[in-house]
């Protein structure tokens, strides 16, 4: 069965290659890139309080959003280039988490899972 993500992971990387962009997606190139638009995503709430980042006009909003879709895009291709599915990942790192972080012990805290 095909999910929409599994489709969409296709159309992402038909596009990359239709372009002849697979040339330029190693991991390094890709991780840097991923830390690039993350940056660029942080560059939207630069100098505005915990306030002003709860109320942001549509026009920060939608470069959010385009941030969050360049990063996603990037990370498909760096998943797809060192052999991994991102979603399986994801899925092991929450039973990792759900060990380190107990519901009795992390609810409500902000603490490492070596502090609690």
């Amino acid at each position: 069965m095909t999910t929409k993500l599994d489709e969409l992971r296709a159309r992402i990387i038909a596009f990359r290659d239709r372009r002849n962009w697979k040339q330029f997606h190693d991991l390094k190139n890709l991780s840097e890139a991923i830390s690039i638009e993350a940056g660029e995503l942080l560059e939207v709430l630069l100098w505005k309080t915990v306030d002003d980042a709860t109320k942001l006009p549509e026009a920060d909003l939608r470069r959010i959003r385009e941030e969050v879709a360049d990063i996603f895009i990037f990370m498909t291709y760096l998943c797809h280039e060192a052999g991994f599915d991102l979603l399986e990942s994801v899925e092991e790192k929450l039973a990792v988490n759900e060990e380190k972080y107990p519901v009795e012990k992390a609810r409500g805290r902000s603490e490492k899972y070596s502090e609690l």
